[in-house]
């Protein structure tokens, strides 16, 4: 049962497919049955010309063309046909929903798992599901075609069949044997390959930090002890698989000559016929054809139970929930946000925030500051629902934040994080993410008001110029321009500016101070500052200090009334 629960995802996308799969595992079946009576048609064509009757014996041979040649053959190319387009489609179909589905995980989940964990996942584990139902359909057929074979084994010489009887008893408890060892090798493979992904990832990514800080040398020897791992568990995983293979191998050679043996001592006795013995040379081949796609589908099975596993941990949230969302769709939103007695403490870590309070208002410049690890950023994870408060509320124009539908959440809610993700498209195309319909006169109108106009205007091919990966063809604070100018494509109520403008340079800052200003208007702005250098015109400024707001007002303000804000304005002096 359990077997087969494991397998239900995987069912559930097949199902429009039901009867195609259902046709092409007949055709197999009827393919491996003419087998059968190809056999016997041999051997009854070998003793019609012993016994000298040549139109018998031509008749037979007739007959073990058209079913064998003909039949068998169009039977084997139409049932493969099928097979392989479903699997092509199951393939794509599955890459896919494991695709969305890891997308709707949770933060936490990018935190526990690697990044090359998740893409092996998305890429190799459902590629390589989708290719084990033509070998699964091709193993029952041949398990059906031995049986059959067995009972006309049994009903021509026990003898011969008791000793099929006894090889298929030491068959299963070879298989039992390997089975699950073959598994724990394929698993420890695929944790090593997910380690390789992940550092390739990150080379590429972040090529430039690499190049400029000087530690290629130290990746490539990274690289090294990596490939060297993943070929020290996959010498292993050889060398087991070549075990098991020997065996197999063995148990065929004495099989084949053993039955040759007792089949010809039979005949000589004269307990079988000729027949029997001309069908046996061909049906113990179709035996030895069944211990082979035994041994690969009990090698690719272990294969596919270890991804299956994998894909089924995003598939069925095995190890991570999907985030939640409510109904709730606020019209013309104001803004406003309340924190109510909230706490939080990230996974395994200290709390936080702890029974926190504060509102935000809209249309004002609002800053939350405080020393390194206190919570600032946090809010953002809270209010964007990356991740969601142990206790306490958070609301939105008085609603609940559970409540909001994703989609609400998502529009009405931006954030500009120090380094935006940009992506490998051009520039227009990275407004079409936000609006497939955008208009580029659109698009222009937002970029100058992110005073990212010039510059573009600059470029060769304009808005479509190529951005590369993470956008690396743009300067820090082109990024963030970018990234605001895409926010004003989203039209979002809630603007939140974690650490924006903290690595830039004078001239980036100013753009961007200019870009906040003109948002303030009509926005909630809310600006997570490490140098408080770059929030001094905030209209009102946050304090926060172990989880808590302890003081709050402007910056004139705060330097006559909080010892606190006092000491971190004059660490960066």
């Amino acid at each position: 049962m359990k077997l087969l629960k494991k397998w239900i995802p995987i069912i559930k996308l097949i199902k429009e497919d039901k009867w195609k799969l259902i046709v092409s595992g007949i055709l197999i079946f009827l393919c491996g049955l003419t087998g059968i009576f190809t056999g016997y048609l041999n051997g009854a064509a070998v003793e019609a010309i012993t016994n000298s009757n040549i139109n018998l014996a031509i008749m037979y041979l007739i007959m073990y063309f058209f079913i064998g040649v003909l039949i068998g053959t169009i039977l084997s190319g139409l049932a493969n046909s099928m097979l392989l387009k479903i699997e092509s489609k199951l393939t794509r179909t599955l890459g896919f929903n494991t695709y969305k589905k890891a997308l709707n995980l949770p933060a936490i989940a990018f935190e526990e798992m690697s990044s090359g964990e998740i893409i092996n996942r998305i890429t190799n584990d459902a590629d390589s599901l989708s290719f084990t139902f033509g070998k699964m359909i091709n193993m029952i057929s041949s398990i059906v075609t031995a049986l059959v074979i067995l009972v006309y084994v049994f009903f021509n010489s026990w003898i011969v069949g008791l000793i099929l009887i006894i090889f298929l008893i030491i068959l299963y408890f070879i298989i039992k044997k390997y089975t699950p060892l073959l598994k724990d090798a394929h698993k420890e493979r695929k944790t090593t390959q997910d380690s390789f992904t992940s550092l390739a990832n990150e080379s590429i990514r972040g090529i430039r930090e690499i190049k400029t800080l000087g530690i290629k040398e130290q990746l490539i020897i990274n690289a090294k002890k990596s490939i060297d791992n993943i070929f020290k568990v996959s010498k292993k995983e050889i060398d087991l698989e070549t075990r098991f293979n020997i065996v197999i191998s063995l148990l065929k050679e004495v099989l084949e000559v053993g039955v040759f043996i007792i089949c010809i001592i039979l005949l000589y006795y004269k307990q079988i016929t000729l027949t029997f013995f001309i069908a046996m040379t061909y049906y113990i081949y179709r035996y030895m054809w069944f211990i082979e796609c035994l041994n690969d589908f009990t090698e690719t099975y272990q294969k596919v139970s270890v991804s299956l596993d994998r894909v089924n941990e995003i598939l069925e949230n095995q190890k991570f929930n999907d985030v939640v969302f409510g109904n709730t769709n606020i019209n013309n939103m104001k803004g406003i946000i309340k924190f109510k007695d909230v706490s939080f403490s990230y996974p395994n870590e200290e709390k936080v925030l702890d029974d926190f309070n504060l509102i935000i208002e809209p249309n004002k410049k609002i800053a939350i500051v405080g020393a390194s690890g206190q919570g600032k950023s946090t809010l953002f994870n809270l209010i964007t629902r990356l991740f969601d408060a142990n206790a306490g509320t958070i609301s939105i124009d008085d609603v609940n934040i559970l409540d909001i539908s994703e989609e609400c959440l998502r529009k009405n809610v931006s954030i500009i994080r120090q380094e935006p993700f940009i992506f490998n498209r051009t520039i227009l195309e990275n407004f079409k993410i936000i609006d497939e319909n955008i208009k580029l006169k659109d698009v222009k109108k937002y970029v100058k008001e992110a005073y990212l106009d010039e510059y573009i205007e600059s470029l060769p091919k304009k808005y479509d110029t190529l951005l590369g990966e993470g956008g690396v063809n743009l300067s820090g604070g082109q990024k963030q321009r970018l990234a605001i100018a895409r926010t004003l494509a989203k039209n979002s109520k809630i603007i939140l500016f974690d650490e924006a403008t903290s690595a830039l340079d004078n001239n980036s800052q100013e753009f961007i101070k200019k870009s906040i200003d003109n948002l303030v208007k009509n926005h909630t702005v809310v600006i997570v500052a490490h140098r408080l250098s770059t929030i001094i015109d905030a209209d009102v400024i946050y304090v926060i200090d172990k989880g808590r707001v302890i003081a709050s007002g402007t910056h004139n303000q705060l330097l006559t009334s909080c010892d606190y804000y006092k000491n971190l304005y004059k660490s960066e002096m």
